[in-house]
């Protein structure tokens, strides 16, 4: 096998922004798409020039006909389909948040050690060189000691037309804010500081759906290091991460959606005395380095960059935020398994 074959189990609008670099990889082809009726699967392939067409997401996996899969199902239904396809033999690129409760985090982890296969979390920020570019920043002590991490995502959604049906804001296929938005400063806020926080404390306004429409947290870490990630669907589009040390700070003005619609992206290094120095990046497309390493993964063996151990430290993160928010009180880590 020289090239890995691709599978679109669902047809979620994400998925727009994975055909076309599953295209462009040099070993990757996309093969075939999955939906719930072969009427829906047909006009999907038949939209977006897909060979294969499936009537059901088992009918896929059992084909013979697919490597990988990229799974972008509603969030409570991604450890049930992560498994099947990992049992099936197939790999799996899951989109985030990777599951919503710690015992699918365990599952789905298990699934791929006991099958062998290939198992990530689609972060795809995560392989683009701005993000790398910050972590080597910190990394090498460029900024000193960091100190604080500020990292925000949001955009408007309630009261929007259609938003009542939103999945985003159903609380039985794991909706909220947290969970859709929040999970990228979440996860870069980890990024940056070596792993999980210590401790968390998190305040939530929770919508007439009964998920947060909006979060904002603190993420204690030793040596009085913090993280504060703030997650809404109340307030309008924005993206910011701002990582401040001792020797400077780095401001990345679109870390999540690197030049997604046009947007020009760059990092920005404040200097203790202020003044400015605009750091270059190399051009990626934002989601071409996740297929990447997903074709390195099964093609060459390489460890997948987005560990399963940072995944299941994304979710327990998560559900410690959701915890403390719910009892109004901080929460240690250690407190969840």
């Amino acid at each position: 096998m020289n090239k890995v074959r691709w599978g679109l189990l669902s047809t979620a609008n994400i998925n727009r922004q994975v055909i076309p670099p599953i295209r462009v990889a040099e070993r990757a082809e996309l093969v075939a798409v999955a939906s719930r009726s072969q009427a829906s699967a047909d006009a999907y392939a038949a939209r977006w020039d897909i060979p294969r067409a499936f009537g059901s997401y088992q009918a896929m996996l059992d084909s013979g006909e697919i490597d990988a899969v990229y799974i972008s199902l509603p969030n409570q239904l991604h450890a049930e389909w992560t498994i099947r396809a990992l049992e099936a033999g197939v790999n799996v690129l899951c989109e985030k948040p990777f599951a919503i409760t710690m015992d699918e985090v365990d599952a789905m982890i298990a699934a791929a050690n006991r099958t062998g296969k290939v198992l990530a979390e689609a972060f795809m920020y995560r392989h683009h060189p701005q993000t790398k570019l910050v972590g080597e920043w910190v990394n090498s002590g460029l900024l000193g000691d960091v100190t604080l991490v500020r990292a925000v995502f949001s955009f408007s959604l309630v009261g929007t037309p259609g938003s009542a049906n939103n999945v985003r804001l159903k609380p039985e296929t794991g909706g909220g804010a947290l969970w859709d938005v929040g999970v990228y400063p979440v996860s870069f806020a980890q990024y940056v500081m070596g792993g999980p926080p210590e401790w968390v404390i998190g305040d939530r306004y929770t919508g007439d759906s009964g998920v947060d429409v909006s979060l904002q947290g603190q993420m204690h870490y030793s040596g009085r290091r913090v993280a504060q990630i703030s997650a809404s669907f109340r307030n309008p589009y924005q993206t910011q991460v701002e990582v401040i040390g001792t020797a400077g700070r780095l401001v990345i003005n679109d870390p999540f959606r690197i030049g997604v619609d046009g947007k020009s992206y760059f990092v920005e290094f404040h200097r203790p005395d202020d003044e400015i120095e605009i750091l270059s990046v190399p051009q990626k497309e934002l989601y071409l380095g996740e297929i990447e390493d997903m074709n390195a993964a099964i093609l060459d063996g390489q460890p997948p960059y987005v560990t399963l151990e940072e995944t299941r430290n994304h979710v327990r993160t998560v559900l410690a935020l959701y915890r403390s928010a719910q009892m109004g009180a901080p929460v240690a880590l250690s407190e969840l398994p």
